[in-house]
């Protein structure tokens, strides 16, 4: 039925390959009719995108937008205000920020996958004011943010009230939405690539694949691993990288960022995957896994909702150094089960998320269009 249906498909921003672009993608190929509306789109970064009816906002032609989207959060706000939705039966928002905020009209149905209600006014605000990522703008961000979050929540949680119902990417989330919009929403995990992923045997490194950015906790594993002579391979780009390289041994090797087939290759040799970081969901466990290795992660967030701890890998409960370091002398004295660790990550499959959100839109909509 909801194939039937004229849909819109909304993102934040496309202006590099990450989870949430990986997931549009799977909403696309679910709704394939389905025109793309995003604030700013860079298909140099994204040739995934080029060849599909990606619609931009008056934002696509602002200066350094497609490579600093972080300059316009609230002309973003107004950007998504300005589309017009009215010939759609139904529009799917893909958000962590302000794709939620669209308007529609009465007889148009909403429905936002939100990855995480706005990291950088809520929960992930401190460690953004820490680290806001506009360079030698840092000092002026922290000065005038505190002054401006207020009236940005305002918006942020007037905005998550407009969709008409709500799919967290995972248990935490769900919680996340309650906490600081107040909503109730629905469970749906993003999903993971199988055909990717093949397990090899280990070349006895560690990996991580990770934006190199401060919430990451990439440090952690760079300490660990070179205290305790590990090799380790990081894979990924971002504001730490420098920073990172200088507090590591020789046996720590930075790759920068590579291409899926690299990265499916380290992952299939990798002796186990290190995930530090306190995120929403986390997909990179789920590759890790989807190549049969075993995964060692905090033991928080949404690493808990897909590696099972001591059968797919093991928690170090504590985000510091010497956890992480006991987690690994405690790994190394383990053995796993490789086909338990498949069969984990197959849960997860894309044919399982797109069978899941059909569900979810036929059923919710069948309801809309009674009231």
């Amino acid at each position: 039925m909801a194939t039937e249906l004229r849909i819109a498909l909304v993102h934040d921003w496309l202006t590099n390959l990450g989870g949430a672009e990986r997931v549009l993608l799977l909403m696309h190929q679910a709704f394939p009719k389905a025109p793309i509306y995003t604030s700013i789109f860079n298909p140099k970064k994204l040739p995934e995108f080029a060849k599909l009816n990606v619609r931009t906002s008056f934002l696509q032609k602002f200066p350094l937008a497609k490579k600093k989207h972080q300059l316009y959060p609230t002309l973003r706000r107004l950007a998504f205000e300005s589309f017009d939705f009215s010939k759609f039966d139904i529009v799917i928002s893909s958000s962590s920020a302000e794709a939620k905020g669209i308007i529609t009209s009465t007889e148009t149905f909403h429905i936002s996958y939100i990855n995480t209600p706005t990291r950088y006014y809520w929960s992930g605000y401190n460690e953004y004011l820490k680290s806001p990522g506009y360079g030698v703008f840092n000092p002026f961000v922290r000065l005038i943010m505190p002054r401006l979050v207020k009236k940005m929540r305002r918006w942020d949680y007037a905005a998550a009230q407009r969709p008409d119902i709500i799919i967290a990417n995972s248990e935490n989330v769900k919680k996340r939405i309650k906490k600081y919009y107040n909503r109730d929403s629905l469970v749906l995990h993003p999903p993971v690539d199988l055909s990717r992923f093949k397990p090899d045997k280990d070349e006895g490194y560690y990996l991580v694949v990770s934006r190199l950015i401060p919430y990451k906790r990439i440090d952690l594993a760079v300490k660990a691993c070179s205290n305790l002579n590990k090799k380790l391979v990081v894979i990924g780009s971002g504001s730490e990288y420098k920073k990172l390289k200088s507090m590591s041994n020789s046996n720590v090797h930075f790759t920068g960022a590579l291409t899926d087939r690299e990265i499916n290759n380290y992952y299939k040799n990798a002796l186990a995957f290190i995930f530090t970081a306190e995120e929403d969901f986390g997909i990179t466990p789920l590759e890790a896994m989807a190549s049969g290795k075993p995964v060692i992660c905090y033991g928080a967030g949404g690493a808990k909702e897909t590696v099972i701890d001591n059968e797919t890998g093991i928690y170090f409960e504590k985000q510091n150094e010497q956890s992480l370091q006991n987690a690994i002398k405690k790994f190394e004295k383990m053995e796993f089960n490789q086909n338990k660790i498949i069969d984990r990550a197959e849960q997860f499959s894309e044919d399982n998320f797109i069978k899941k959100l059909k569900e979810v839109i036929e059923v919710n909509y069948e309801e809309f269009i009674k009231t």
